[in-house]
C-alpha cells in the first residue's frame, strides 16, 4: 500500500511528530491554516472516518491531548476540530486523520468554512439523516 500516512507513522517518512501512542500519531500539518496546525492520524489504516465505526473513537484521546497542548503551549483561545472525509470535502490523503487547529483571538471564528448554497430545512434534512420521514 503506497500511503503517506501509514509511511510516516511507520517512522519511514520525517515528520514533526508532536505526541504518539499505540493506536495514533500526532504531527504538525506540512500546510497550516494556523501556527501550530496538527494532524492525528490512526496507525491502522482507515480511509475515513467514514469507512470503520471504531477507529475515530480510538484516537480521540490523542485530539484531546493534542488540543489541549497547543491552547496551553501556544497561547491558542481555543480550537477546531474536524476530519473531511471524501474528496467532495476537502480530503486529499485517503487516511482517517482528525485537524487540530488552534484558535487566536486575532483571527476568530468559522464562518469561511459555511456553504453559500441554499439550504433545505432543518426538518428534511433531519428526517433525510436518520431515516425517519415523520422525524421533526
Amino acid at each position: 500500500m503506497d500511503c503517506l500516512f501509514c509511511s510516516i507513522a511507520a517512522g519511514d517518512i520525517p515528520a514533526k511528530i508532536i505526541d504518539s501512542d499505540d493506536v495514533s500519531v500526532a504531527f504538525l500539518d506540512i500546510e497550516p491554516f494556523q501556527d501550530g496546525h496538527t494532524l492525528v492520524i490512526s496507525r491502522k489504516h482507515v480511509t475515513s472516518v467514514l469507512d470503520d465505526d471504531g477507529e475515530l473513537a480510538r484516537i480521540s484521546p490523542m485530539v484531546t491531548k493534542v488540543a489541549r497542548r497547543l491552547v496551553d503551549s501556544l497561547g491558542a483561545s481555543g480550537v477546531n476540530i474536524m476530519s473531511n472525509a471524501g474528496e467532495v470535502a476537502g480530503q486529499s490523503v485517503h487516511h482517517l486523520h482528525i485537524h487540530v487547529i488552534p484558535r487566536y483571538d486575532r483571527e476568530p471564528g468559522i464562518s469561511a468554512i459555511r456553504s453559500t448554497m441554499p439550504r433545505r430545512p432543518i426538518e428534511e434534512v433531519a428526517a433525510i439523516v436518520t431515516g425517519d420521514p415523520h422525524r421533526k
